[in-house]
């Protein structure tokens, strides 16, 4: 394991336990619920607005290491890429009101959607919910104990991990890095 890896990880560890215990305690209003959990997955949509700079396939996107390094900034290339995290607090987008769609900063896919989103108080942007087949699932031992990592399914970018602790009606928490998205307002 490289040393700049270790020490990230020995670091990330209390992190992670503090969030974990302090999301036990109290989960945020969830946005505000309109239709169905199903409903909300499957009109995503409708927040897209025209001409809007979306992928409109999940086709894979392959490229090189070097070709990533040419279309992301290097902390999206951290991230996105090398499964980095960003420190918590850091993304404007946990202050993102506005109605949209929030896509994967690496290849456009839409991935979810402001009726989506919850405040978690972690400082990452959270949701309860995902568009459907534009995440897969892996899981990641890199603070000993198991997480459940998702992926950008076009171009395989990490973009955060997956918790039990959200709001209902799902009680799951899309906890992601705010530098590997992108807003794109309705």
């Amino acid at each position: 394991m490289k040393r700049r890896a270790f020490l990230t990880t020995i670091t990330a560890i209390p992190l992670a336990l503090g969030a974990a215990l302090a999301l036990r305690r109290d989960v945020r209003a969830a946005a505000p619920m309109s239709g169905t959990v199903d409903d909300i997955r499957n009109s995503w949509r409708t927040l897209v607005p025209k001409g809007a700079d979306i992928a409109t396939t999940t086709d894979p996107l392959v490229r090189s290491n070097a070709e990533w390094k040419k279309v992301l900034a290097p902390q999206q290339y951290n991230v996105l890429r090398e499964e980095g995290t960003e420190r918590p607090g850091t993304s404007p987008l946990n202050s993102e009101k506005r109605a949209g769609v929030y896509v994967c900063a690496g290849c456009a896919l839409p991935l979810f959607t402001s009726r989506m989103k919850f405040d978690s108080g972690t400082g990452w942007p959270s949701f309860f919910t995902t568009i459907p087949n534009h995440l897969a699932m892996k899981k990641d031992y890199k603070i000993i104990m198991e997480r459940d990592e998702y992926h950008c399914v076009r171009c395989g970018g990490h973009q955060g991990h997956v918790f039990d602790d959200g709001p209902p009606p799902t009680r799951q928490r899309w906890c992601n890095n705010g530098v590997a998205l992108r807003f794109i307002p309705a």
